[in-house]
């Protein structure tokens, strides 16, 4: 029997008279990079923040390894690294003190926390820049200084919501390198939202695309482009389930790194 690192069951959530999420039912396999994609507005990132305990599952079941979120909130956190789409790095803090405020946060042991931020900052190859403010990184520095954040506890469950957002190819492809790289060595699962699907058909083993609060479609991204017919892509797929395009940026440094997180919150 495969084991489950989360499953959704009649999962709905509505702000006021706008329902984001409308009846998701969704299981992701232990040990898998799992793409949740769609349109902005589609619903994802509510689904992202009812997982994480963030928002209430006000309608249906949410299981994290087994753990009901509604009822074991803070068994649940500790098993969860996130990535949001909002800023995370303090940048008149270090990349040093970032991670290290992450540790206590995330109610890393004391006497483990030093060692614990320097394999994260190590893993993400920001051990020699460790200790400039983050306001002085790049775009691409800002997102490996939040995946170490989110890397500091050890989670089993590691969630990145649109992580590559804004940066060019090269930065893109040095996050998922240090993603494949965790997870070929502990075993966790990663659960992703992305609008570049090149990245969801590259690391991805299973994709749901959701559209309009819905699951419309799931399966492997190569089994989806079967079903479309041949030399389908990925964004093929995407364009026929939700009928929309993709939204796309190109700005660096703190500042290109806010201002890309706050147009697509601002989008939905």
């Amino acid at each position: 029997m495969t084991t489950l690192a989360v499953r959704c069951t009649g999962l709905r959530h509505a702000f006021g008279d706008t329902v984001a999420v409308d009846g998701v039912d969704l299981e992701i396999p232990a040990g898998q990079v799992f793409g949740l994609l769609g349109p902005n507005g589609a619903g994802k990132t509510t689904t992202i923040r009812v997982i994480t305990t963030l928002l209430p599952a006000k309608t249906g079941a949410i299981e994290v390894f087994g753990l009901d979120v509604a009822h074991r909130k803070m068994a649940v956190r500790r098993l969860i690294g996130y990535v949001p789409q909002q800023l995370s790095a303090d940048g008149s803090l270090s990349g040093r003190e970032n991670v290290a405020l992450f540790a206590r946060l995330f109610d890393v042991p004391r006497r483990e926390r030093a060692e614990q931020v320097e394999i994260a900052l190590g893993t993400v190859g920001l051990l020699d820049d460790a200790d400039r403010p983050a306001a002085t990184y790049s775009g691409g520095m800002i997102r490996r200084l939040e995946l170490a954040q989110a890397l500091v506890s050890a989670p089993r469950l590691l969630i990145l919501d649109e992580p590559t957002i804004g940066l060019d190819p090269v930065a893109r492809t040095s996050v998922w390198e240090r993603i494949e790289q965790v997870r070929a060595e502990t075993g966790m699962t990663v659960l992703v939202t992305t609008h570049y699907m090149d990245e969801a058909e590259q690391y991805c083993e299973q994709v749901a695309l959701m559209h309009r609060g819905r699951i419309r479609a799931q399966g492997s991204p190569a089994e989806l482009q079967e079903e479309l017919g041949p030399e389908s892509t990925l964004d093929d797929v995407f364009r026929v389930v939700t009928g929309d395009a993709f939204d796309d940026a190109d700005k660096g440094g703190m500042r290109g790194v806010r201002a890309a997180r706050r147009t697509a919150r601002r989008l939905g």
